[in-house]
């Protein structure tokens, strides 16, 4: 049942069509999906965030296995998917493994397939992860990185320097979730 619709510009004289059907993000042949509201997602998504990000498999097993059906708002993580194919990836989470635990929800673990970059499909994930964070209550999601310029372009605002896991440097970005 599709529930809405809206036409959105994406570079140059290119418009995806978005369709909402469902709690599911449509654009042509991809969508974005909850693993919370996909289960049968669970070892695929595992498999696919351990390979991607080199944290050890369990981690994500465990917490996404967790985000299923906790009453608490975080965790929760998202796939993109072209056809059954994922293509891309996002979690909302309390904290990404930096210094700066006074802060949250963190948008952690953004990926999108080398073959599929350059068609701003990052965009969508950071438009869908701010959407998210707005539903569940949250005005700000944080994330944090070292690339500088691309962020920026889709509104988020530099924060602070923080420090990661290993004791490095890091940047911290903000967006409003509204």
């Amino acid at each position: 049942m599709q529930l809405g619709s809206e036409n959105r510009q994406l570079g140059k004289n290119r418009t995806f069509v978005i369709m909402r059907v469902q709690g599911v993000i449509i654009m042509d042949d991809i969508k974005i999906i909850g693993v919370r509201d996909n289960p049968e997602y669970l070892e695929r998504a595992a498999d696919y965030f351990h390979s991607k990000w080199g944290v050890p498999r369990v981690i994500y097993y465990d917490s996404i296995s967790m985000s299923l059906d906790t009453p608490s708002p975080l965790p929760r993580w998202y796939l993109m998917l072209k056809g059954d194919e994922i293509i891309g990836s996002y979690g909302l989470i309390v904290n990404d493994f930096i210094s700066r635990q006074d802060l949250w929800p963190w948008l952690a673990a953004l990926y999108i397939k080398k073959s599929e970059r350059g068609k701003e499909l990052g965009s969508y994930l950071l438009e869908h992860a701010r959407k998210e964070a707005s539903k569940l209550g949250f005005p700000i999601v944080y994330l944090s990185t070292n690339h500088v310029g691309y962020y920026e372009k889709y509104g988020w605002k530099f924060i602070a320097q923080a420090y990661d896991v290993d004791g490095g440097d890091t940047r911290i970005y903000g967006a409003s979730s509204t």
